[in-house]
């Protein structure tokens, strides 16, 4: 593991594969992305980093925290090898979701890529941006 941690957030469609999902396998790969930025951001990702699970399209809101387990892996349902997954482990579930809404009213989250690049299914997400979070999780 580096000694930097970098965090991200991941969204995924509820009804396919959510939270629950995840919790129940204890751990899942995060393929089928086929977005360059999103791909990016994948390849960027090490071991050890964290990421929020967000439910899109149903529910608006980031729902857990996941690590990422295992690191550049090709992505398994691609068969030209151009795109990328890795393997993630639920941490925890959030005490309280936090919605889409609740962050677009928030002035300190005005940059998140999850606001400036809505439709980006794996964005960054700042230390700063990490932290506001976890404080509205927990309101």
């Amino acid at each position: 593991m580096s000694g930097v941690k970098s965090y991200w957030l991941m969204k995924s469609e509820p009804e396919v594969y959510g939270w629950d999902d995840l919790v129940a396998e204890g751990e899942g790969t995060w393929d089928g992305v086929r977005n360059y930025r999103a791909r990016n951001n994948l390849m960027a990702m090490k071991e050890g980093d964290e990421a929020f699970f967000y439910h899109s399209n149903v529910g608006l809101e980031i729902v857990g925290i996941v690590t990422i387990s295992k690191a550049g892996l090709p992505d398994p349902t691609d068969d030209t090898g151009r795109w990328a997954s890795v393997k993630v482990k639920p941490v925890r579930k959030l005490a309280k979701p936090v919605t889409l809404k609740a962050i677009k009213a928030d002035p300190e989250l005005a940059g998140t890529e999850l606001i400036t690049m809505f439709r980006l299914s794996v964005c960054a997400v700042q230390p700063e941006e990490w932290a506001r979070i976890l404080e509205l999780s927990e309101g």
